[in-house]
């Protein structure tokens, strides 16, 4: 891992069947755990931060095409960064689009097409995704920390 992406982190797994365009645009904190069947295609930054966990099959996607057929055929692309907070989960199936940043302690439930930024201490989700409420302390289930 640390051959292959800008910056990775201490104790980040990846569980196998990982997918990326290039790595060297990929920057990942500590604590990361990247769950199975994982692609992130890195034209431009694609940045995760601590203590995250991204769910099996979340896709993030840097770059878009033009919209214009004859752009497109050229190969125009259109990159834009995505920068994932920290302490933040991704449920399962979810796709990041490029251009999105998701801030600290949110979720996003699975299944999503995150379109737009996503504040942070938030649970957000859908197609496309959008904020559903804040998270407070009642979401709280007793767990020692």
């Amino acid at each position: 891992m640390r051959k292959l992406f800008k910056k990775v982190g201490e104790r980040v797994w990846m569980e196998p069947n990982f997918t990326c365009e290039f790595g060297k645009n990929i920057t990942i904190g500590d604590d990361v755990y990247i769950n199975f069947g994982c692609t992130l295609l890195d034209c431009v930054q694609i940045t995760i931060g601590n203590n995250t966990l991204l769910g099996p099959n979340v896709s993030a996607y840097s770059a878009n095409h033009s919209l214009n057929s004859a752009e497109r055929i050229a190969g125009a692309l259109i990159p834009e960064p995505i920068t994932i907070g920290n302490r933040v989960w991704i449920g399962g199936g979810s796709t990041i689009l490029g251009g999105v940043t998701i801030g600290d302690d949110t979720v996003i439930g699975a299944g999503s097409v995150v379109t737009h930024d996503i504040p942070s201490g938030v649970v957000a989700a859908g197609n496309p995704c959008r904020v559903l409420r804040k998270i407070t302390d009642k979401d709280k289930v007793g767990f020692p920390v």
